[in-house]
């Protein structure tokens, strides 16, 4: 037996870019997609999003390249699945109701690159490890120095010569700045230069529940990022806020530690409302570090988010972990938010 994925890559007779991570792949899938577009090679958006490849490659003569996302769940069925370029943007503690460890997690991950050769390209996240990859690597990061890809005064940097100003993209945060840093460099594989790149990457509008702005009360600003379903994506975006936090987090048990996110908590979060299967454990781990509410349903929540903020605060929606204890999707639990949100008074 093969899975999807394998058998769409069997019927496949295009160049392929696979692109993983526990976080930021379907930005970075629909980055690329756009870039390489509006750049004249033909492409579409598949895989873990939109169309599955095996439907996809029904037409594959409309396309010059297909831009493929891939899950751990894809890649565990794999048996011969050879991207031309393999994408690996980041790697967090996820899926743990799945998978019995984290390394368990990681290997299945880690399959993106075991069929991969010489001939194929690897575009790696420099703070990662990865002494099994035969591909030619490039790699990316907002931190490294010695990274192919790096930051620099703002500035998204190759071979220490500028690509793109981070002021010129309406992407934000450091973990953005890396989905930017990895599609330049799947463009440069591809053939494209740097300065053919910048202005479809500036003009990409951020995918909703990403850290998506809804609006201002009062002098609040509302954030919707109920895609954060892990502990890593929560972190980056209470990292990313400049201003104090009301913090609504919790959702279903996936055997994370929130723990780890208390100092954090403690620097960003003046309260935190807490709802769902995890509420009363999370509270447990945080009350040292900041005011911890219970909430009964997400309403409840957004009121009590609304009573406690003060002008000048965000009130963040960035719960940590799934939501299938109380919603269909993140994004039937990111759509009730911002419901709710605009049903709140002036």
């Amino acid at each position: 037996m093969i899975g999807e994925l394998e058998l769409g890559w069997q019927f496949c007779e295009l160049p392929l870019i696979a692109i993983t991570g526990t976080n930021g792949k379907t930005t970075t899938t629909e980055l690329v997609a756009q870039m390489l577009n509006v750049c004249g090679q033909r492409t579409v958006a598949c895989g873990n999003i939109g169309k599955p490849l095996s439907q996809v490659v029904r037409d594959q003569s409309k396309f010059d390249v297909l831009t493929v996302e891939v899950s751990s769940f894809q890649l565990e069925a794999i048996t011969t699945f050879r991207p031309q370029i393999a994408v690996w943007l980041n790697f967090a503690p996820d899926h743990l109701d799945r998978y019995a460890s984290v390394a368990e997690y990681r290997r299945a991950k880690l399959r993106i690159f075991e069929y991969q050769t010489e001939k194929e390209f690897a575009v790696v996240n420099a703070s990662d490890y990865f002494p099994q990859i035969k591909a030619q690597r490039l790699t990316f990061s907002a931190y490294d120095d010695r990274a192919d890809f790096r930051l620099s005064d703002g500035t998204i940097c190759f071979a220490r010569s500028p690509v793109l100003r981070l002021t010129d993209a309406k992407l934000r945060g450091s973990h953005n700045i890396e989905n930017l840093m990895a599609t330049l460099a799947v463009g440069h594989i591809r053939g494209l230069a740097f300065e053919q790149m910048a202005a479809p990457l500036c003009a990409y509008e951020p995918a909703p529940h990403r850290c998506e702005f809804v609006r201002t009360i009062g002098g609040v600003d509302y954030i919707n990022d109920s895609k954060a379903t892990n502990l890593d994506a929560a972190e980056k975006a209470l990292q990313a806020q400049t201003k104090p936090v009301v913090l609504i987090a919790g959702g279903k048990d996936k055997g994370f530690d929130f723990q780890p996110l208390r100092d954090l908590v403690n620097k960003k979060a003046h309260t935190a409302i807490l709802l769902g299967e995890l509420a009363n454990r999370i509270a447990d781990d945080w009350r040292e570090a900041t005011r911890c509410e219970i909430a009964r349903s997400l309403a409840d929540a957004v009121e009590r988010a609304h009573a406690a903020a003060k002008t000048g605060d965000v009130v963040l929606f960035s719960p940590g972990t799934s939501s299938f204890d109380m919603f269909k999707s993140y994004a039937d639990r990111g759509d009730q938010f911002r419901r709710l949100v605009h049903a709140l008074p002036k």
